[in-house]
């Protein structure tokens, strides 16, 4: 390995440990982020003219600011710093947003938009997903209850970095922002008779074991989603799609 190349390492390793840092994994995620006003700090590719060139194919708009950040390094150096490399061969690290700030926008009043509540989720993978929805429909922001951390890098790559177009916080259910709570729960009002204001929590829980006693005790409404008998659950993204799909077409 080169010298320049071992220096390249050890900026990422000391910029990974940086309060904040999050990793990009691929370029969706990282367009996203230069799209969004993400604060990225370093990226590094295994090709820069072909990175560069997938940039101006797919996202031209941030083609300036991966010219001035992109760094070439060998492929087999970028898997020592992401085992599982990205098919389009790039890595990045960025600051996410201060939970002060993500706290902010989401107290907001008013809100022109629901917040996503989502109480102790435990699929990456669902959440990264529903992170993605939030930002398509213009949600305010996606709240998490419980374990899982809302930016770890699998729910990054599921969300395609969509996080820096919408809030993305960790919070307890006594430290939720203001507005009516409405839960989705089986047992609730239907759905098509209920159209939700822009400044409703949505609230959903697992697909197991649905929303909790505490929260539904919380809830100002509670809604159900119409489902055949003998199907017990819809996945959670999907839960989430009708609920904002819901709330846009009543604005219509």
């Amino acid at each position: 390995m080169s010298s320049m190349d071992e220096e390249l390492v050890r900026a990422w390793r000391t910029a990974e440990r940086e309060r904040g840092a999050v990793l990009l994994d691929g370029f969706h995620a990282l367009k996203h982020a230069l799209r969004f006003g993400g604060d990225v700090r370093r990226v590094l590719t295994a090709d820069r003219a072909a990175l560069l060139a997938l940039a101006a194919e797919l996202a031209e708009d941030v083609v300036p600011a991966l010219d001035g950040l992109a760094v070439e390094l060998p492929e087999a150096r970028l898997r020592t710093l992401a085992p599982r490399l990205h098919p389009t061969g790039v890595i990045a690290l960025a600051v996410r947003p201060s939970v002060e700030a993500n706290r902010a926008v989401l107290a907001h009043r008013p809100r022109r938009a629901p917040v996503v509540l989502l109480e102790n989720p435990r699929n990456l993978g669902n959440v990264g997903a529903v992170i993605r929805l939030a930002a398509g429909f213009g949600a305010t922001g996606v709240v998490t209850t419980g374990d899982l951390d809302p930016w770890h890098p699998t729910v990054l790559r599921g969300s395609a970095g969509l996080h820096f177009a919408t809030a993305v916080e960790r919070l307890s259910l006594p430290e939720l922002p203001a507005g009516p709570l409405y839960v989705l729960d089986p047992e609730g009002a239907d759905i098509r008779d209920l159209p939700f204001p822009d400044d409703a929590l949505l609230a959903f829980g697992t697909e197991r074991h649905g929303v909790s006693a505490e929260l539904k005790a919380r809830a100002d409404q509670l809604v159900a989603v119409p489902m055949q008998p003998g199907v017990s659950s819809f996945n959670l993204a999907t839960s989430v799609a009708m609920g904002l799909f819901h709330w846009q077409s009543g604005k219509r």
